[in-house]
């Protein structure tokens, strides 16, 4: 794992300078470029500043499982037509029968951000009725547009934005609003 390319990319995902990391995390600058050059290692106790001030948990930054797939576009969905009652059943989340949820409708204004949520128990799945949205889950960002749907356990705090504005059905289980 490279440990300095991994907290600069989290550093360009939120949207920070070296700078300003390094402001948050009583560092210099440079040692941040060092950092993530690979030219120098941090501490443990200094590693786990950087991670808190990057939003992120050391479980998290070295997990390396593979990621799992959080949106679904129309290729992904699953489709059985049936020629007998002349009609077409579309799963647009694979898997998802089973799951049990409560559908709400966001209404995202532009450059808004809505549904800041903690962790919790259960399911969450949405669907992009118009525009596009970001979904911030944990220290990961997710984008899905028009026509595609999203499903997580949401087992880290998570939200949603907008630049442009969107509409989204959302459906969480156990209901959490």
């Amino acid at each position: 794992m490279d440990i300095g390319q991994k907290i600069r990319q989290l550093r360009i995902l939120k949207g920070l300078t070296q700078k300003e990391l390094a402001d948050r995390a009583e560092l210099s600058k440079g040692f941040i470029s060092q950092v993530e050059r690979n030219y120098t290692s941090p501490s443990i106790a200094t590693l786990i500043d950087i991670l808190q001030c990057l939003g992120t948990t050391p479980a998290e930054f070295f997990n390396d499982d593979p990621e799992e797939q959080i949106v679904f576009s129309r290729e992904d969905y699953f489709e059985k037509q049936d020629g007998k009652l002349h009609n077409t059943i579309k799963w647009i989340v694979p898997n998802a029968q089973k799951n049990q949820m409560e559908p709400i409708l966001l209404n995202l204004e532009s450059d808004g951000e809505t549904y800041l949520d903690n962790a919790h128990e259960g399911e969450e799945f949405g669907y992009v009725i118009s525009g596009s949205i970001a979904i911030h889950l944990g220290s990961k960002v997710y984008k899905a547009k028009k026509g595609e749907s999203f499903y997580f356990t949401p087992d880290r705090p998570h939200f949603v934005t907008s630049k442009t504005g969107a509409v989204v059905l959302w459906v969480s289980s156990p209901p959490s609003f």
